[in-house]
């Protein structure tokens, strides 16, 4: 716990640096010319597509009906745009973490190794490669388990967790990998995730939660649609900023474990020793006698 705790205030702290202020406007910059490409390119077929679907089910126009009975005089022109933003927005999130994890978190990885670890040896167990791979296999079973628990969604205690506990998942596999991949080597990162699961996990699923906070500005885009253009960057900027400070904290407890570790060496299992037979003596090799003749009567 004193170790989740100090990582987590070296992390805030970190987050006032200047490079890390400006590192958080990359992901800023891709993010923004992204959705306004595929705003200018999609979003009208998207809405009209959605609103065609609204439309077409017979049960959602008596609810129309209802709520306009009663003053509510909103439907599918409305409904459809916001049901859009809510399905863009994981896609978005996702894509945002993974450029985080391979611009921004080798980078935040180095500054704290540079400025507090400067004398751990580095071992390089994971290449760039695995890295790229690590975290694309590690968001696709993001991606599918989100796609799964959509149905769940719409029961309400469980949007509350089921969204955070898949992002802290994603969050705590990716970070904590880069985090550790050029200093830890193949075994000790092995170890490490074996050892500190639970505070890993906690880890991911607190940066979850940070990470669903950005949401509320995105609604708001939504809401008031004039200051639609400066909030949903805005929201952008926050995640990339969310994202940077889970990077600092995996990096410092990571780090930080790393060298516990290498200090306090555990006592290796028997499993992975291997103990050479000793070599046995040889047998004697008796010379061979002849046989006895029988004695002369």
């Amino acid at each position: 716990m004193r170790l989740l705790i100090d990582s987590f205030w070296r992390a805030a702290a970190y987050c006032l640096h200047k490079r890390v202020i400006l590192w958080s406007l990359v992901p800023l910059l891709f993010m923004s010319l992204l959705s306004a490409v595929l705003g200018y390119f999609f979003w009208g077929p998207a809405v009209q597509w959605v609103q065609g679907l609204l439309e077409g089910a017979s049960w959602l126009q008596t609810v129309w009906g209802w709520l306009q009975a009663r003053g509510l005089g909103f439907g599918s022109t409305v409904v459809a745009p916001v049901l859009v933003v809510l399905v863009a927005m994981p896609i978005i999130v996702v894509l945002s973490l993974l450029l985080v994890a391979l611009c921004m978190a080798p980078a935040l990885a180095r500054l704290v190794a540079e400025r507090r670890f400067s004398v751990l040896e580095r071992k390089h167990g994971a290449s760039l490669l695995a890295s790229l791979a690590w975290s694309l296999g590690s968001t696709l079973i993001a991606l599918i388990a989100l796609v799964v628990s959509v149905p769940l969604w719409f029961v309400p205690p469980l949007v509350l967790i089921i969204p955070p506990l898949i992002w802290g998942w994603l969050t705590y596999r990716v970070m904590a990998f880069d985090a550790l991949a050029e200093h830890a080597s193949k075994r000790e990162r092995r170890a490490l995730f074996l050892r500190h699961r639970y505070s890993l996990m906690a880890m991911g699923v607190v940066c979850g939660y940070m990470g669903a906070a950005p949401a509320i500005v995105w609604a708001s885009g939504m809401l008031f649609l004039a200051a639609f253009w400066v909030l949903i960057p805005l929201a952008i900027w926050i995640y990339a900023l969310v994202f940077a400070f889970s990077s600092l904290w995996f990096a410092h407890f990571c780090l930080a474990a790393l060298e516990a570790l290498r200090a306090n060496p555990q006592p290796v299992d028997a499993a992975d020793v291997i103990v050479p037979l000793a070599p046995q003596p040889e047998a004697p090799v008796l010379a061979s006698t002849p046989p006895l003749s029988p004695p002369h009567k």
